[in-house]
């Protein structure tokens, strides 16, 4: 996986393909494609979570190094309500907000809503990006009004930037046609910095929305399996929010970081020897591909949901991934694979950026650039 940081120079192919998509535009004649003074680009950000977050900054970062003008602007996070229905109306008012006020001052000539969320309520038609659609990680009541309304935005999108080819199939059947209109566009997932000397602590969890992630299955197995010296490490939430969503921890044997920078997150995965994880859904997984991208093995049970990291897992060494996870766990603790950590790095090359880089000149910004934005 070729690493390329955030302030590196694109390469020749790159910069060649973001000029030709700016000539491309210009030869239109198009009125609405030359807003004096207004940005190539307007990101809407829901920004609920920090791996939105961190994907929709990337996103904005690969833009640019291929020659776009950026905006980026995240929803306003609203007070809390008791129902999944009601926060999802919450953030997509706050996201509306948001793109109104970056419509205003940006006039951009293309705009993507990031993710469907904060589409919902769009004060005008653009470019939607997605880990997983409503129709997938709302099921029953906590999808009621989200995913008929959902349906008509991805119909309406004039493109679809699905962070899987998994995102992409789970969105209704109206998304999944008209085929220019997705491209299937990877998170960027690089090597954080250099492995730390001696890989000290034993396993990492990361535990942000910790039932969902399947803390309270990681911990089980970890009690199962765990021998005197070892310490699992779960970072992403407190002791006291953890308690709050009903998970006891252990008196030894593990260590709980809370929320951290991501540098100081990733620092720590740089010092693991295992990523361990049971979701009971998993919409993308990229906390798992940052561990791989950072040389930890990832054991981790299967679940439903879009998932890219599963397949990596799998390929890598399958006696990692399995409903035992305590059986995987100490299959990864002393008998590590061979080369993983090189293997691993080639299987992420997918997910570089220099790769999404490429995308985003070849296709990403002259689909922008041409598509109907009013």
């Amino acid at each position: 996986m070729p690493a390329t940081g955030a302030g590196s120079e694109p390469g020749a192919a790159v910069s060649k393909a973001a000029r030709a998509a700016h000539a491309h535009d210009r030869a239109q004649g198009s009125a609405a494609g030359r807003r004096e003074g207004g940005v190539d680009v307007l990101i809407v950000s829901l920004g609920s979570t920090a791996g939105l977050r961190a994907a929709d900054a990337e996103l904005a970062d690969s833009l640019r190094r291929v020659g776009a003008s950026v905006a980026l602007l995240s929803a306003a996070p609203p007070r809390g309500v008791r129902t999944l229905a009601l926060t999802d109306l919450a953030w997509a008012l706050a996201a509306r907000r948001a793109a109104r006020a970056g419509l205003a001052e940006h006039r951009p000539r293309a705009i993507v809503y990031s993710s469907t969320t904060s589409a919902l309520l769009w004060p005008a038609p653009g470019a939607i990006r997605f880990d997983a659609p409503s129709a997938g990680n709302r099921p029953g009541r906590h999808g009621l009004w989200q995913r008929p309304l959902e349906r008509r935005r991805l119909s309406q999108a004039p493109l679809l930037l699905p962070w899987s080819e998994g995102g992409l199939g789970e969105a209704p059947p109206v998304a999944r046609t008209g085929g220019d209109r997705a491209l299937v566009l990877p998170v960027p997932v690089e090597p954080s910095g250099p492995p730390a000397p001696v890989r000290d602590i034993a396993a990492i969890a990361y535990a942000a929305n910790p039932l969902k992630k399947g803390l309270d299955r990681v911990l089980s197995a970890w009690a199962r399996v765990r021998r005197s010296n070892e310490q699992l490490y779960v970072a992403g939430a407190s002791s006291a929010e953890l308690a709050r969503a009903g998970i006891s921890l252990p008196n030894v044997g593990v260590t709980v970081t809370g929320s951290l920078a991501p540098a100081d997150y990733r620092a720590l995965l740089r010092r693991a020897r295992v990523f361990v994880c049971a979701p009971r859904r998993e919409d993308y997984g990229l906390a798992q591909l940052e561990a791989l991208a950072d040389g930890c093995q990832l054991v981790t049970t299967p679940a439903p949901g879009p998932y890219a990291a599963l397949p990596l897992a799998r390929a890598l060494d399958p006696r990692l991934v399995s409903d035992d996870l305590s059986a995987c766990l100490r299959t990864a603790l002393d008998d590590a694979g061979r080369g993983y950590a090189a293997r691993a790095f080639l299987a992420l090359a997918p997910f570089g950026r220099a790769e999404v880089d490429r995308l985003a000149a070849e296709r990403l910004l002259p689909m922008l650039l041409t598509s109907r934005l009013f």
